[in-house]
């Protein structure tokens, strides 16, 4: 698999991308951005295990997302059976299965080196009683919180471009997760654009509803009037995969496995 190397302004393209193909169908990606805000909600229900069992299949979730952009973007309408139909071959499952696996293997070592070398620090915001120091516990999270970020963004690299490569290619996730890797460091500068301009948009909607709590407007009529907003951007996020993806690896894949 060859990786084209892109300019800097590729990273804002693909969100501009993204929100062509949200306009093309906009309550079908708003429906899948349902879906996914539902599993999360869901996966928080349950403490740990739920947020595992999220990590875990969302190597799957993205190929989906992936998949129904593909189709939209071919000019045919996203219907209802369509949006589990790139799971129906066995072994692509057992594959996104198994990437989703690894993916979570990795987070969960990634936590431990984060917080062992810190340990000492953590058990301090913690007197003998069990009271709990939350001015030096914030000191002490900073450490864990800033090396896991660090290992993280390795980690995305790594598994950015898997779940195509694999879904669509068919090829070992060994070789996917360094193609993935490869690519995202070839692009390493339109990545860092495509994730500043996401933060800045996720900080102005954020302003944005203190602004309007600071007129008045209790935090509940905030929540509400900001849940479609935030629908909606989480929907031509998840779209915006799709461009990234093919701008770097091409669209010549073979159909559905």
């Amino acid at each position: 698999m060859q990786a084209a190397t892109l300019p800097l302004s590729s990273g804002w393209r693909w969100i501009q991308d993204g929100f062509s193909i949200f306009r093309s169908q906009p309550m079908a990606m708003f429906f899948w951005s349902l879906v996914t805000g539902f599993l999360i909600t869901v996966s928080y229900l349950i403490p740990i295990l739920g947020q595992m069992a999220l990590i875990a299949i969302t190597p799957t979730l993205t190929f989906i997302t992936l998949c129904a952009c593909r189709t939209i973007t071919s000019g045919k309408p996203m219907q209802l059976p369509m949006w589990l139909a790139p799971l129906r071959a066995t072994d692509t499952r057992k594959r996104l299965f198994t990437l989703g696996l690894a993916y979570l293997a990795f987070c969960i070592v990634a936590g431990f080196v984060a917080t062992l070398p810190f340990m000492d620090a953590l058990s301090t915001a913690i007197n003998s009683e069990g009271a709990i120091d939350e001015h030096a516990l914030f000191q002490a999270m900073r450490g864990p919180f800033i090396t896991f970020g660090l290992l993280y963004v390795v980690i995305s690299a790594l598994f950015w471009h898997a779940p195509a490569l694999i879904g669509w290619h068919g090829i070992k996730m060994s070789q996917a997760l360094f193609y993935s890797m490869v690519a995202c460091w070839r692009n390493k500068w339109p990545f860092l654009a495509y994730g500043t301009a996401w933060a800045a948009i996720f900080f102005a909607i954020q302003m944005a509803g203190t602004m309007i709590s600071g007129m008045g407007l209790s935090p509940g009529a905030v929540q509400i009037m900001l849940t479609p907003v935030n629908i909606i951007v989480a929907a031509v996020l998840y779209c915006s995969f799709y461009p990234a993806y093919i701008s770097v690896f091409g669209s010549n894949y073979p159909a559905d496995r």
